[in-house]
């Protein structure tokens, strides 16, 4: 991997505000899993450089820098050939960072933005052009505090005529009275981090039945078998979170995805080794087939259609 700077491995930033949060892990394994050619990690951020873009004046946290050039390190490093970018609250929805990282990927990575209620149609063909395909809306109460419903909607509906999906983020004891708004958007809709249930329950949580039932009712719910390190009860190597991952990939197929997380934003108990990470995939997607479904047949789907079939 790219060495990492001081700045980087201390948690420190050149400028601005410092971190409050755990700086991403400064040498990752390597992982004795070999993902399949083409493989997507569906699910990571990058972070300034802040002296290059800045942060949101109103993020509930500030992260320290992990520039597009340690990504790119960290994919080729894990064995992973694309990523898909995901645009977090702490850069709000300026996604100047995100596009400088997709236009550096050399056609190797996709977004998901997060954009205003009223941005004007030349903003999103601008970031449809960037390289970005889904927005994501957030309902954590300690991220955005309440959620804005209504500029939800109203994003949805232009999302959905760009041909946007929707990334979802939630806590599932909330999922209870979300769902039917929720449900109520419009095309394909992600479920970040299998829906935060509850690790101590086990499969009989509540809230992944809720999770379940969603993706039960309507085939235009998709999931993300992601995020150990902030479900876990037990903490690594994060085997009470297993179970929840495997009954997703077993049960749909076909409308899962995976992601690292990298670099991990806002983790405050501990920093996940993404070597370590990968390594877990075969407990979740036990076969070659469904290894191959997680980690390159549905991203490839949902963010690199027009390439299918090539990789």
């Amino acid at each position: 991997m790219a060495k990492m700077t001081t700045a980087q491995s201390t948690g420190e930033t050149p400028a601005g505000p410092a971190p409050d949060y755990l700086p991403f892990h400064p040498a990752p394994s390597r992982p004795g899993f070999r993902p399949p050619q083409g493989a997507v990690d569906a699910h990571c951020h990058v972070f300034g450089p802040v002296a290059k873009f800045n942060f949101s004046p109103a993020r509930k946290y500030t992260p320290v820098d992990a520039p597009a050039e340690q990504l790119f390190a960290l994919r080729d490093h894990l064995g992973f050939a694309r990523n898909v970018i995901v645009q977090a609250t702490c850069h709000g929805t300026d996604n100047t960072a995100m596009l400088d990282a997709i236009a550096r990927s050399n056609g190797c990575a996709r977004g998901v933005a997060v954009v205003e209620k009223d941005a004007p149609g030349a903003v999103l063909a601008q970031l449809h052009d960037g390289g970005v395909r889904g927005v994501r809306f957030n309902f954590l109460k300690r991220l955005v505090g309440d959620a804005p419903k209504d500029d939800y909607i109203r994003i949805a509906a232009r999302a959905a005529e760009m041909g946007w999906h929707i990334v979802v983020y939630f806590e599932s004891d909330e999922l209870a009275d979300l769902a039917p708004f929720i449900s109520s958007l419009p095309g394909t809709i992600v479920i970040d981090h299998m829906g935060r249930p509850d690790a101590a329950n086990g499969l009989s949580d509540p809230g992944f039945d809720r999770v379940r039932a969603l993706l039960d009712s309507d085939d235009r719910f998709w999931v993300k078998a992601s995020c150990p390190e902030r479900l876990t009860v037990a903490g690594p190597p994060y085997t009470d979170v297993v179970p929840f991952g495997r009954k997703l990939v077993e049960d749909y197929p076909d409308r899962v995805l995976w992601g690292t997380d990298w670099p991990h934003p806002n983790m405050r108990s501990h920093m996940p080794d993404d070597g370590a990470l990968v390594d877990m995939i075969p407990q979740i997607a036990p076969t070659a087939e469904l290894q191959h479904k997680l980690l390159v047949d549905n991203p490839m789907r949902l963010y690199w259609p027009e390439e299918r079939g090539n990789d």
